[in-house]
């Protein structure tokens, strides 16, 4: 027999709260509450294995970049296919990157550079963790930094916070309602002649956890199949790239023009790890540069689709630490320290590449090896948590961060 607890398992949309305790289990919401106001939206890209930073904003005008890497270094401007895209006389973007250039002139994209953690740990497993839990050093914060910054509300949409992909990260567990989401074209309920008589059976229990969680996860069903069930063509011209990154960027961007509450959005993109053959017979190829072609073909479709819906949308870009200023002997670089993360989007003032430069000499690295972290990470979000999402309650959001650093990238 199908239960009401195998039902919404067989479903094909996962719903999270803190640990594997949905929180939305004590509250409940009507298809007619869902709100269809437009909201302002943070979306988070985590590049999962400790992206190159010093390769992607090039430290073009830093001698000891060239010296420390002979055979990885990204070619100082010159105007050709495989250089360094100039960005300000010192810094350039990587090549791969040209799609994002047009926004970073128009003041709406920027980077914020020699960020990072203040842990020192170099293993991918706990700097992710404390990154995404917003509690450097601390393995015992249940919930996550994402899902603590949404603010309470008495009528919330039940997909106000989402994930693109098959488990929710562990940036979005928290007490908020959360939704993980694969892929909305794929979406369905599996068992649909039986919805509608297990909708019942939820509503009449008068068991309280499980009446919530019934109304809401049916709520959550109804709002996807009604998205899932419109055609989408994305607008002005936007071609999203094939990969992981650009179909899920297209995922969030349909979410947000369907008016339906989203309020935060998470994704991530894997294989940054790069310790052999970073480049290839050139520093522009190889590796690195195919998931920064994908990785920049992403970010500028979805900036385009969005169109003037971009004023109330900001993008952040993240991942663990970096690498090593120094490249290895097997055209790759090692676990680092700093890196660099992209702000995006009308809230962002951008044109700048923002932060405190460390330099590159060998007494300016830390333990000699890594680029120093001048700006903590936290500093970065707290930023977009209180000036974007209009969170005054930074010290909630990173539990023991009492006084975060504003760099001044984010509009009030």
């Amino acid at each position: 027999m199908l239960t009401r607890r195998v039902f919404l398992k067989k479903s094909a949309l996962a719903m999270f709260g803190i640990g594997t305790a949905p929180a939305w289990l004590a509250r409940a919401l009507s298809a007619s509450e869902a709100p269809a106001s437009r909201k302002k939206v943070l979306v988070a890209i985590f590049q999962r294995g400790a992206m190159d930073g010093l390769n992607v904003v090039i430290p073009h005008g830093e001698a000891a970049y060239y010296a420390l890497r002979p055979n990885l270094a990204i070619p100082r401007p010159d105007g050709t296919a495989n250089s360094a895209i100039d960005l300000d006389g010192f810094f350039g973007l990587h090549p791969a990157l040209a799609p994002l250039k047009p926004i970073y002139d128009a003041g709406r994209l920027a980077a914020i550079h020699a960020t990072g953690s203040p842990d020192p740990t170099r293993s991918h497993f706990d700097a992710q963790d404390y990154m995404e839990s917003g509690t450097p050093g601390l393995k015992t914060t249940s919930d996550g930094w994402l899902n603590r910054a949404l603010l309470p509300e008495k009528i919330a949409s039940a997909v106000r916070a989402v994930s693109v992909g098959t488990e929710l990260p562990r940036a979005l567990r928290g007490l908020n309602e959360a939704v993980a989401i694969d892929n909305l074209n794929n979406f369905q309920v599996r068992e649909a002649e039986a919805a509608p008589s297990f909708e019942k059976m939820y509503s009449a229990t008068r068991d309280r956890v499980l009446n919530g969680a019934g109304r809401d996860t049916f709520q959550a069903i109804k709002t996807i199949e009604a998205i899932r069930k419109q055609p989408y063509l994305p607008a002005n011209g936007a071609q999203y790239p094939n990969g992981k990154l650009g179909q899920e960027m297209m995922q969030i961007a349909r979410l947000i023009k369907a008016d339906v509450g989203l309020e935060v959005a998470f994704t991530d993109l894997g294989g940054w790890d790069h310790h052999v053959n970073e480049v290839g017979a050139h520093p522009t190829e190889g590796r690195l540069a195919t998931l920064l072609a994908q990785f920049g073909q992403a970010l500028a479709a979805f900036y385009t689709d969005l169109g003037d819906r971009m004023e109330q949308v900001a993008v952040i870009t993240m991942s663990e630490f970096g690498r090593t200023a120094r490249e290895n002997g097997s055209r790759g670089t090692d676990h680092g320290h700093a890196n660099v993360m992209l702000a995006m989007g009308g809230p962002i003032q951008g044109g700048r590449v923002y932060g405190e430069w460390p330099g590159l000499e060998r007494e300016q690295l830390y333990e000699e090896r890594d680029l120093n972290v001048t700006t903590d990470f936290r500093d970065v979000l707290s930023e977009l948590v209180v000036r974007h999402l209009g969170n005054p309650h930074s010290a909630v959001v990173f539990p023991g961060y009492e006084s975060p650093k504003f760099r001044g990238f984010v509009t009030a």
